[in-house]
């Protein structure tokens, strides 16, 4: 199995090959899911005792198990947050696949990992944060929530000089936040409050203000986090940063900014200033693999302060001394380990460094602008349309809007149609309880005249009945 052989010479033109037959591909197939029956019918067993062979298992992938997926980079992909990687990024994929890098310590991959940090200084200069500051690349917002979390608990723990060692947390988000907050205080085992969102589903200081104002002393003895998010995932609005970095300061606890969707935004000059506030934070995630054009899973968080996340999440053991030396907190070297709750990690920053040096910081200012005028022109398309009603002025590159008369019923026919059509991938959204209709453009290749054709559709099926 590990010899390169006339079989693997062959296996290896062949994969070659379909990779860049794929990314050639312009539009890529939108594609669609099957059930579990239909999947089994048409591959058959593919893991046996004496194996299929590559070239067998390649092609259950291309015929059968790949267009069973639906591409999120598609320009029409606009469900969910979609994806929309360079081809750079994607080629270097490749690289990273072939290369059998370890990239949990300097050690071992100490080329990768400062690649990945001028990766991560790129992204830490855009929430313009100190020169201190670092961290890592994990593998989506939920770990990086998680990670920065716990680091927050530590630090607080820490300061308590043993005071709440045995003391059950408290953080406060609010009710815009993404669900991993909820999920990491469960992961936790803390308790996770959550102030009312304001009409446009962002946490307003006012709110946060006369929220905080109202807890008992022992709550806020136990408070060791703000959870402020900027691009919430339903409606990509902005909380106040701001007032949540004042909260923080004043009563001394961790501020931690969830931009996994949003977070790319600071890329582009036109919004750069809805942001302001976050170079105050403790900590702050973005996922390139959303709004940054690397292929999944890629996640940056980076902490104002590293030595403190080091502290809260080195792992101790005989066998792992050789990567601790005795530098500033013990350490002298950046082992990307230290900084999430994670010891083996892929080098995943690999690809986002390898498209940022090919292309550029200009380009992809340009690129997320590209994206933010395709959703505002396509908002104003929606405002036009007599059979469609837009729910706000987009913010970032989320566009919600109703389509008038319709039910749950009417909503998910239509999705459904527009899937197995291979014309679009949008589902249904709720706002407010009410179902309602939303697109997310973080895809460059998106055009306003994609949008228009999905407001046509909309207004035939009013003519159809």
């Amino acid at each position: 199995m590990h010899l390169h052989d006339e079989s693997t010479e062959r296996l290896t033109e062949a994969i070659v090959r379909y990779a860049v037959d794929r990314m050639q591909m312009d539009p890529p197939p939108l594609d669609h899911g099957r059930n579990e029956a239909e999947l089994a019918a048409l591959t058959g067993p593919t893991i046996t005792e004496a194996g299929i062979g590559g070239e067998a298992a390649l092609q259950a992938w291309a015929e059968v198990l790949g267009p069973s997926c639906i591409s999120v980079d598609h320009p029409r992909f606009l469900s969910f947050v979609p994806a929309a990687p360079t081809e750079a990024s994607i080629l270097f994929d490749l690289v990273v696949g072939a290369s059998s890098i370890y990239a949990g310590s300097w050690l071992e991959g100490s080329g990768a990992v400062h690649a990945e940090n001028e990766a991560l200084r790129y992204v830490a200069d855009l929430a313009g944060l100190p020169e201190s500051a670092g961290g890592v690349f994990v593998s989506g917002g939920t770990a990086g929530n998680l990670s920065a979390l716990i680091a927050a608990r530590w630090s607080w723990r820490q300061r308590a000089d043993g005071r709440h060692d045995r003391t059950r947390g408290l953080m406060i988000a609010s009710t815009g936040a993404h669900s991993s907050i909820a999920a990491a205080g469960r992961a936790m085992d803390a308790d996770v409050l959550t102030v009312p969102a304001d009409a446009q589903g962002r946490l307003h200081t006012d709110e946060l203000d006369a929220f905080l104002a109202a807890l008992p002393p022992e709550d806020l003895d136990r408070l060791f986090a703000i959870v402020a998010t900027c691009g919430t995932t339903n409606a990509g609005v902005i909380d106040h940063l701001d007032g949540v970095a004042d909260a923080c300061e004043r009563l001394g606890v961790w501020m931690h900014v969830d931009g996994a969707y949003g977070g790319a935004g600071l890329a582009a000059p036109s919004i750069r200033a809805r942001y302001t506030g976050i170079e105050r934070a403790d900590s702050f995630i973005v996922d390139p693999h959303k709004w940054l054009f690397a292929p999944f899973d890629c996640c940056a968080l980076v902490y104002r302060d590293p030595v403190l996340a080091r502290r809260a999440h080195t792992q101790h053991a005989e066998y792992l001394d050789v990567l601790h030396g005795g530098g500033d907190d013990g350490h002298d070297e950046w082992n990307p380990s230290d900084f999430a709750h994670h010891l083996s990690r892929r080098a995943r920053g690999l690809p986002f460094w390898f498209s940022l040096a090919t292309h550029g910081t200009a380009a992809y200012a340009e690129a997320v602008e590209t994206t933010l005028r395709v959703a505002h022109e396509g908002a104003r398309l929606v405002a036009a349309a007599p059979h469609l009603e837009l729910i706000m002025e987009p913010e970032l590159s989320v566009v919600m809007f109703r389509r008038t008369g319709w039910g749950p019923a009417q909503y998910q026919a239509w999705s459904d149609r527009m899937l197995l059509d291979g014309t679009a991938f949008v589902t249904p959204s709720a706002w407010d309880g009410e179902t309602i209709l939303r697109i997310c453009v973080v895809n460059p290749r998106t055009t306003v005249e994609d949008v228009a054709m999905l407001i046509d559709s909309l207004a035939e099926d009013v003519a159809s009945g």
